[in-house]
C-alpha cells in the first residue's frame, strides 16, 4: 500500500506510528484559511474545524496548515459560499442548508424534513449516490464537500408558549436554520427567520422571536435559550441527522499534492468522527441539567407531526415539479432511505425499543 492510501485509510495514530509524516518534508509549505459560519463558543461544531486544522498540521509535520476563523472574523456567517466562489478563502465550515435561498438543493447536503438520520446520511453520501450527486451540483459554486460531523437527530426547539395544536403555530415567529423545513413550517403558519446562532438569544429575550431551534441540549444550553423560552420540544422532524460540512475550494484543492489531498481527506474524517462522538457524549448530560433547571421537556403532539409531514411532502412535490435536478436527488435519497428503514426495522429499532423497557 502506498503512502497516500495509508494516510487516507488509517487513523491519525496509525499514520503517526507508521512514520509517514516526515516523508512530506520535501514539499513546499501550504497555508490555507478556513472561514466558519459558527462562533468559537460552540466547541462541538467550531471544534470540528479546530480538530481538522490540528490533524492536518500534525500529519504534514507543519508543512500544511489551515488557520480557522470564526463567524464574523473574515466575513459574516453566511458569506462563505460567495467567498469560495470568489477564491478569497480555501475552505469553509458551515451547514449547506443555510444557502437554500441560492438553490433549494443545498438543503440535501445537511438535512431535509423527515429525511435521513446521521448514519443513514453518511451511508448515502459515501456509499450511495449522495456525495456524487451533490458535489456535481456544488461544482458550479466552486467547491466540493466533506463531512465535518453529524449532530444526530436534533431537538424541536425552544418556545415561549406551548404548542398544543397546529393552530398554535400560526403567526409564530421562529428562527429556523434554513432549508426546506422553513417552507414546510410556513405552510403551517410559522413566520420563518434565518439568523446566525449568536443573534438568537437577544431576539428571544426581546420577543422579536417567539421560538427558535438550533441543535440540541449541549449547544442550546451554551447559548442560554432555556433562560428566555421555557418549553423545549422534540423531536426535530426537520433534522433527523444534520450534517455539518467542510466546503473545499475546488481550484485550491486541485493545486495540492497527492499527499496533501490524502492528508486533508483523513483529517476531515477525524474531525467528523470527533464531533459526532462529542454530541452523543455531551447531549444526555446537558439534557438532564436543563430539566433540573426547570426546562419543560415536551413531545410534539402527533397532530403537529402529521401536519409537518403533510406540508413537507407538499414542498418536495412543488420543488420536484420545478427542477428535474432536485427531483433526481430527492428521489435517490428517498429510495436509499426506504432500504435503510427496512433494515432498521430488524436491527436498531427493536433493540432500542427493548432497551427502553428494562432497567440498566
Amino acid at each position: 500500500m502506498d503512502r497516500r492510501s495509508l494516510i487516507k485509510n488509517a487513523g491519525i495514530a496509525g499514520v503517526l506510528a507508521a512514520g509517514i509524516a516526515p516523508a512530506v518534508h520535501a514539499q513546499a509549505a501550504v497555508r490555507w484559511r478556513l472561514a466558519s459560519s459558527f462562533p468559537k463558543s460552540l466547541d462541538t461544531i467550531f471544534g470540528s474545524a479546530e480538530m481538522l486544522s490540528k490533524t492536518v498540521k500534525t500529519l504534514s509535520s507543519g508543512k500544511f496548515e489551515i488557520s480557522v476563523h470564526p463567524a464574523g472574523e473574515l466575513m459574516p456567517a453566511f458569506g462563505v459560499v460567495d467567498a469560495l466562489q470568489a477564491d478569497t478563502i480555501d475552505m469553509a465550515q458551515t451547514a449547506a442548508y443555510y444557502f437554500s435561498g441560492k438553490n433549494s438543493i443545498f438543503a440535501f447536503s445537511t438535512a431535509v424534513p423527515f429525511g435521513l438520520t446521521g448514519r443513514q446520511n453518511a451511508a448515502w453520501k459515501d456509499f450511495g449516490n449522495g456525495r456524487k450527486l451533490l458535489d456535481a451540483f456544488f461544482a458550479q459554486y466552486n467547491f466540493k464537500t466533506a463531512s465535518g460531523g453529524n449532530t444526530g437527530t436534533q431537538m424541536g426547539g425552544w418556545y415561549r408558549k406551548q404548542i398544543k395544536t397546529v393552530a398554535d403555530l400560526k403567526g409564530l415567529k421562529m428562527r429556523l436554520g434554513g432549508g426546506l423545513f422553513g417552507e414546510a413550517m410556513a405552510k403551517l403558519g410559522v413566520v420563518a427567520q434565518n439568523m446566525p446562532a449568536g443573534d438568537v438569544y437577544q431576539a428571544l429575550e426581546k420577543g422579536t422571536l417567539d421560538a427558535a431551534e438550533f441543535v440540541g441540549p449541549y449547544d442550546d444550553a451554551k447559548l442560554g435559550f432555556n433562560k428566555v423560552a421555557p418549553y423545549y420540544y422534540y423531536p426535530g422532524w426537520w433534522e433527523g441527522g444534520a450534517d455539518l460540512e467542510f466546503f473545499i475550494n475546488i481550484k485550491k484543492f486541485n493545486t495540492l499534492s497527492d499527499e496533501n489531498k490524502a492528508i486533508l481527506d483523513a483529517a476531515c474524517k477525524v474531525a467528523a468522527s470527533d464531533m459526532t462522538a462529542k454530541y452523543d457524549a455531551y447531549n444526555p448530560i446537558a439534557l438532564k441539567k436543563l430539566v433540573a433547571e426547570k426546562t419543560k421537556l415536551v413531545a410534539f403532539p402527533k397532530a403537529v407531526m402529521d401536519a409537518g409531514y403533510k406540508s413537507s411532502m407538499e414542498v418536495f412535490a412543488e420543488h420536484e415539479a420545478k427542477s428535474p435536478e432536485f427531483k433526481k436527488i430527492h428521489q435517490d435519497m428517498r429510495a436509499f432511505q426506504r432500504d435503510q428503514i427496512l433494515w432498521n426495522r430488524f436491527s436498531e429499532y427493536p433493540f432500542n425499543q427493548y432497551m427502553n423497557t428494562v432497567k440498566i
